[in-house]
């Protein structure tokens, strides 16, 4: 018997892609090829997920062992389910090792967490997964390759015989992830540029993106995501205000819902919200519970959330 959704034929052969919606990331299941431990698989949704991620994992195996679990990187959509399947499955796990001696000292502010307000169950590493190393699963050699931009520390992987790149938020079919140093204050959108021509300089066939459908057409993607950036360097605060709108929308997927005062609280107490209002607010507002409120007003409008009385609801 077969994982669900493994494919049998092509350059996806071997592999299972659990396509999840937008509160966790994809999960890349790679089954064993004759003579290794087990299988591997690559980043492990949010923790809301982690019993589906667990059940999906299960299904998968048939009975085989879990050999390794490894994160592109360390947003919560990434690692929720780590802790879940440690418990599960007893694999060890590796991260890339920007930020793995803050997962060791287990610090929710480097790591981000904190910063972002988002939730995430502890977990333990076992060791790291730097650029450069070159990791067998399936049959196939997996290239690392660094792809700073969407987070500073996160890598791809890439099978270059095949010409498959699982590419993390560094490339999706629409564009890329949140350029998380930019929210921080930081310069990102360079990095962005780079990762995105480096991509283009591989022999990519296929690509399986941190969220949404696998897809072959890598030129139309790539010159999306160029235009894209382009539009975001040249209006940052662009940028910004789609970063909030991000991080609010984000925030109620994790909770479902919220009193607008609860709302405006977790607005006013996250800081990256605040460090974008001062950087990027405008000087009529008087602080960033206001300037936020206009974003929720706006995903209102769009139907990207809901009111349900007294609350403010995530729209699905």
């Amino acid at each position: 018997m077969t994982g669900p959704g493994v494919h049998r034929e092509g350059p996806l052969a071997g592999l299972a892609v659990f396509e999840r919606g937008w509160l966790s990331s994809n999960n890349v299941f790679i089954e064993p090829a004759a003579g290794e431990a087990g299988a591997l698989l690559v980043d492990t949704g949010h923790v809301n997920h982690a019993a589906q991620t667990v059940a999906l994992v299960q299904h998968a195996l048939q009975g085989r062992p879990l050999a390794r679990v490894v994160n592109t990187h360390l947003h919560s959509d990434h690692c929720g389910g780590n802790a879940a399947l440690r418990r599960a499955f007893g694999a060890p796990q590796h991260v890339p090792p920007g930020q793995a001696d803050a997962v060791r000292a287990w610090d929710e502010d480097r790591l981000s967490y904190r910063g972002t307000g988002q939730l995430i169950e502890p977990f333990a590493i076992d060791g790291e997964l730097p650029p450069g190393e070159v990791m067998v699963a399936g049959g196939r050699h997996w290239e690392v390759l660094a792809a700073p931009g969407h987070d500073p520390h996160s890598v791809m992987l890439f099978d270059r015989e095949r010409g498959v790149l699982i590419s993390a938020d560094a490339l999706w079919g629409d564009g890329f992830g949140v350029v998380f140093p930019e929210v921080q204050g930081e310069p990102g959108f360079d990095d962005v540029g780079r990762v995105l021509d480096e991509i283009a300089a591989l022999p990519v066939r296929w690509v399986i993106p941190g969220h949404g459908a696998p897809f072959d057409d890598v030129p139309a993607a790539l010159d999306r995501a160029r235009r894209r950036l382009d539009a975001f360097v040249k209006a940052p605060h662009r940028h910004a205000r789609y970063a909030a709108k991000v991080l609010i929308k984000y925030h109620l997927m994790e909770v479902r819902r919220q009193t607008w005062p609860d709302l405006m609280a977790w607005i006013a107490g996250t800081g990256l919200l605040q460090g974008l209002w001062e950087r990027h607010g405008p000087t009529d507002l008087p602080g960033p519970e206001a300037w936020a409120a206009q974003f929720v007003e706006e995903l209102l409008a769009q139907g990207a959330l809901k009111r349900e009385g007294e609350f403010v609801a995530d729209a699905g």
